[in-house]
């Protein structure tokens, strides 16, 4: 695996149409997902997309640019594998980790807890922290959403980009 342009950033940054988010990168234990996150922020993959799937009090869901939860692919051209690591769980909110339909289905959509949810450990990779913009985060967390859970109003990821 290469080093993303620039070495390895420790954050991304998301600037929302809610305001803006910072991330926190846990390339010691998640290199290859932190490497695509934030090759696909750099890229510009993520601007405008929408947060398409909230479910109040557990997540909410991102990464997809069809908007729709089952488009989006990672720099590896497919999907990868998972990267999990007994000393990271879902103890709460803030925590990014990407949303996959089963083992090793890892792409380019993610998700951001509201609360724990360590019924995810072990099935999910996480690859971060909200280290500012956790108000975004819940304020997002909270908007009105369809029986399907999709936001009625778009929240939409203005621009993301890679920070040393």
């Amino acid at each position: 695996m290469s080093t993303p342009a620039g070495g390895q950033p420790s954050q991304v940054v998301m600037e929302t149409s809610m305001g803006n988010v910072t991330f926190e990168l846990y390339w010691n234990h998640a290199p290859k997902t932190c490497y695509n996150f934030a090759e696909l922020a750099r890229t510009g993959y993520y601007s405008n997309c929408k947060f398409h799937r909230i479910i109040k009090d557990f997540m909410i869901q991102g990464g997809d640019p069809t908007g729709t939860g089952r488009g989006g692919t990672s720099i590896y051209g497919g999907y990868f594998e998972d990267e999990f690591h007994d000393e990271l769980k879902h103890t709460g909110a803030g925590i990014i980790s990407m949303a996959n339909s089963g083992p090793n289905t890892n792409g380019s959509q993610f998700f951001i807890t509201l609360g724990p949810a360590q019924w995810l450990d072990g099935k999910h990779t996480i690859f971060g922290r909200v280290c500012t913009g956790i108000a975004v985060v819940n304020k997002a967390g909270m908007v009105e959403t369809d029986a399907g859970d999709r936001p009625k109003d778009d929240i939409l990821i203005l621009n993301a980009y890679p920070v040393q």
